[in-house]
């Protein structure tokens, strides 16, 4: 592992009760009432959680990368993150699909983009080889 070189911001939660619990924020800025996937009644789960961060950080590194190459990215650009809770040799494990949106976008520039996206999106490098990914150009 290599050290930060320089650490440019802290997310702190405080969580009680795990899946049937709650989170907030340090900051006051997310409050949320926890609940397990499926279960009924009010509440999102982590999975959700995880999807809403990975596709918004990655939007952003592909503004990021689509900046470096000059190519303007389409005001509509969407992602429909999918994230699943599986099983594998009885241990709970995630896989997820960034199925993207870029209309109007030339398709193989877009794919270009979503290839360097996911090199620099800092959720692509943490599950890199750990969970399987696709991303997938719609």
């Amino acid at each position: 592992m290599t050290p930060l070189e320089k650490v440019l911001y802290t997310a702190k939660t405080h969580t009680t009760g795990g899946r049937d619990g709650a989170s907030r924020t340090s900051d006051g800025r997310l409050d949320v009432k926890l609940s397990s996937p499926g279960a009924p009644g009010n509440g999102t789960n982590p999975e959700q959680l995880f999807a809403a961060g990975w596709s918004a950080c990655f939007l952003s590194a592909l503004a990021l990368v689509a900046g470096k190459k000059k190519i303007a990215l389409p005001a509509d650009r969407a992602i429909d993150a999918e994230v699943d809770l599986g099983l594998v040799d009885g241990g709970y494990v995630l896989q997820v699909r960034l199925n993207v949106s870029l209309p109007g976008l030339d398709r193989e520039a877009a794919q270009a983009l979503l290839a360097a996206a996911h090199e620099t999106c800092p959720y692509s490098k943490a599950t890199h080889g750990n969970i399987n990914v696709e991303t997938n150009l719609v």
